[in-house]
């Protein structure tokens, strides 16, 4: 039988003052927030079906997850491949908790989302014949993942949707602009969205439809791939609006970043392993052959783990990527890889390459329907930020850049389509949020406090979890959540840290709940997988319009619609 927790979670529903009287208001048929694969795909979906669309970004347009994506994007286009394989390797590495529609409409819709890039400029690396040169990567069954540069993909991607979206007529882009909060009228619909603009200014963005494709929240852990504006803003905010989350307790770890202490984490694509690289420990001992039949070409949940305990085993602080016994020149197959490791004395023609493991996607996330929606009317979520029943419990390599581009089309023409049906909601001018501006007598380290949380996250939210360290972790997320609302000034820093305490906290009240292991989530007094867990995890706010006052902690069946219909 299904449980259903309840949790207190007190926080406010607005992080920052204002009145929306004194609001400067722009105005659009659909807004997206975030410019990556799926807010990229989103908006040139939405104008092409005729709205007017407002393009957000928190930073440049081209600063997303997107652009450091390194894999590549599965798509089903070999002569020996089939749709059915691909699903079939999709459901087998979620662990039994993926969407079996959401699988099949993906991977169908990967060469059509292949062709959409190519005619938006993105040039995929070819064979000499020609054809697109298809490589492989853990979980996968055959040689699907298009590339381009290499391990460069993700740039190539980036940069085509970027000059597609600015070139669109319909389409206004707003770049270094923070988005706040989403804004909700008495009924709960949300109908616009609070943002802070470069110069410092508070404006709103009134919307028929709003869509979040804000990223993931990798900048939670000490070790990641993310870069810094990955603080899952997007998701915190549509918490704070009353929108359901879906298996936050799952968050994959990509098990090969390169380690050189002090320096960025940088990640190593896993089609390095599939052209042939091999993982050792320090005595040069190839150790994947003990962990798993697949070896380096195992899910990325079972290499991580690998990698993580043979660091312990023999207490040193990486592992090592040997790429020397490849067929051709690694420097000739990953040119980006080879300059940066080429920064810091590395030859990957003959030098192992230190690596270990890093936060590198969040699985979970806002729940959403099969075209987008999440619980509050008004409101869609694609990408990395939502929860589609793509990834299960445990993303297979490349089919993030997939899910964004098939979803994030998908998602943008529903909604130009509800946009017709539900003409503009006025933001109410009476509407207005007060909130304590900090204190003079206390003042708050944020850079600190954040950091603090990255390590707990990574110390006891990590690759291995157990009930007590979940539990000490849920206890000094709620203290420093407090502590932060009470003390911080209004400003982006501490916006940032109060979105990330607030993922951070459900994410653990989903781990804790959880009394299993599962794909990526691992709980070392749970080892087993129980037939009796194979359901999502669904956390329901609950507040009075001014407060999110509590969380419902549920079970749904893979077969049953968690959302509002």
């Amino acid at each position: 039988m299904d449980r259903v927790l309840s949790v207190e979670l007190d926080a406010e529903r607005y992080l920052a003052p204002f009145h929306a009287r004194r609001l400067p208001v722009y105005r659009f048929d659909v807004v997206v927030l975030g410019s990556g694969v799926g807010g990229a795909s989103a908006a040139l979906a939405a104008a092409a079906a005729g709205s007017s669309v407002a393009l957000i970004a928190k930073d440049e347009l081209r600063e997303t997850n997107t652009h450091y994506a390194q894999g590549g994007v599965a798509a089903v286009l070999g002569a020996d491949d089939t749709f059915d394989l691909h699903v079939a390797d999709t459901l087998q590495v979620g662990c039994g908790i993926c969407d079996h529609d959401a699988v099949d409409r993906v991977v169908r819709g990967g060469p059509a989302a292949i062709e959409r890039l190519t005619r938006w400029g993105t040039h995929f690396d070819r064979a000499g014949n020609g054809t697109l040169d298809l490589s492989r990567e853990g979980g996968h069954s055959r040689h699907r993942i298009v590339h381009a540069g290499g391990a460069a993909t993700g740039i190539a991607i980036q940069h085509a949707l970027a000059d597609s979206v600015v070139a669109h007529p319909d389409i206004a882009t707003f770049k270094s602009t923070f988005a706040i909060d989403l804004i909700s009228d008495a009924t709960g619909r949300v109908i616009g969205v609070l943002c802070q603009t470069d110069r410092g200014e508070l404006v709103a963005f009134s919307a028929a439809q709003v869509i979040l494709a804000t990223g993931g929240a990798g900048q939670l852990y000490r070790e990641t791939t993310n870069p810094a504006i990955a603080t899952g803003d997007g998701v915190a905010m549509a918490f704070r609006a009353g929108a359901s989350m879906r298996d936050l307790e799952f968050f994959q770890f990509h098990p090969t970043c390169l380690y050189i202490a002090g320096a960025a984490r940088v990640l190593i694509s896993e089609i390095v392993r599939g052209a042939g690289g091999v993982l050792l420990d320090k005595n040069r001992v190839r150790f994947m052959r003990e962990y798993h039949a697949q070896q380096e070409l195992a899910p990325r949940d079972i290499v991580s783990r690998a990698c993580f305990d043979r660091m312990v085993k023999t207490n040193d602080t990486s592992v090592y990527l040997d790429l020397s016994d490849l067929e051709k020149s690694p420097h000739e197959l990953f040119p980006h890889i080879s300059r940066i490791c080429r920064y810091f004395g590395i030859d990957i023609a003959k030098d192992p390459i230190p690596v270990r493991p890093g936060a590198h996607y969040m699985i979970g996330g806002i729940a959403v329907d099969a075209d987008g929606r999440t619980s509050v009317p008004g409101l869609w979520a694609v990408g990395e930020c939502a929860s589609s029943g793509l990834h299960g419990a445990n993303r297979m390599g490349s089919n993030s850049l997939l899910e964004g581009l098939v979803l994030g089309t998908h998602a943008g023409e529903r909604a130009a389509e509800d946009s017709r049906d539900f003409p503009l909601i006025p933001i109410d001018r009476h509407l207005r949020a007060d909130r304590p501006n900090g204190s003079s007598d206390v003042r708050l380290g944020i850079h600190d406090m954040t950091y603090s949380l990255k390590s707990l996250m990574w110390r006891q939210m990590g690759i291995v979890r157990n009930g007590r360290m979940i539990r000490d972790a849920i206890e000094k997320i709620d203290f420093w959540a407090r502590a932060v609302q009470q003390l911080a000034t209004a400003e982006p820093r501490s916006w940032e840290l109060l979105n990330m305490l607030t993922i951070a906290h459900l994410a653990a009240l989903a781990a804790d709940a959880r009394e299993e292991s599962r794909g990526a989530h691992f709980r070392e007094d749970f080892a087993e997988v129980k037939d009796s867990w194979r359901a999502h995890t669904v956390l329901t706010p609950a507040g009075d319009g001014t407060r999110v006052r509590a969380v419902h902690i549920g079970r749904a069946s893979v077969r049953d619609s968690v959302l509002a219909r």
